[in-house]
């Protein structure tokens, strides 16, 4: 595995931050790129990815892959960016391989449209030379962090306010270094 161009880390303490900064994403990225997301339940993923496709300007109602794999959503003719690329969001946590990633036949949409895979770390590579991977952390032991009667944490994955920890890191050319909008020391806004 190739190392990292460049690693920014950020903090986000609402939903809504996640939301602002990966719509502040959305609006840099360009049909082609791959992005590989990493994080646990609840950690924000659909989240995230439901402001990368405000920012690229798709179809709304993203919600997360898991039981069909993959949800293609079309760019909108009347969104803030007509004619963008479409948004592609593949959920490979039961996919064990990059063969299986394979069947599911991503090169078909890869040129055309902005990739998102959940869970794909060591599973998508090998579909471009770039990628951007976001590894979204909850923060541990928090308020929402509670010790059950067994002794085992549970945490409540309806906290979308909890903050998170979002860790950037780029690859290839594509990526050869960090969109603007990741030099901040603080993320975008959210209301």
């Amino acid at each position: 595995m190739s190392e990292a161009q460049w690693e920014r880390t950020l903090t986000v303490t609402t939903a809504v931050q996640t939301h602002a900064l990966a719509a502040a994403l959305g609006g840099v990225l360009e049909a082609g790129d791959l992005l590989v997301l990493t994080g646990e339940l609840g950690a924000g993923k659909t989240t995230f990815t439901q402001g990368l496709g405000e920012g690229l300007g798709v179809r709304a109602g993203i919600i997360s892959p898991t039981f069909v794999l993959v949800r293609i959503h079309p760019n909108l003719a009347d969104g803030p960016r007509p004619g963008g690329p479409d948004l592609v969001h593949v959920d490979a946590y039961r996919l064990d391989s990059a063969a299986e990633i394979d069947d599911i036949d991503l090169e078909n949409t890869m040129d055309t449209a902005v990739t998102v895979v959940e869970w794909g770390r060591e599973r998508v590579e090998h579909l471009s030379d770039s990628r951007l991977e976001i590894d979204l952390f909850r923060s541990v032991g928090g308020e929402s962090a509670e010790t059950t009667t067994d002794g085992v944490l549970d945490f409540d994955t309806d906290d979308d306010d909890e903050p998170r920890t979002i860790v950037f890191r780029g690859f290839g050319p594509r990526w050869a270094e960090a969109p603007q909008l990741l030099e901040t020391t603080s993320p975008v806004e959210g209301n």
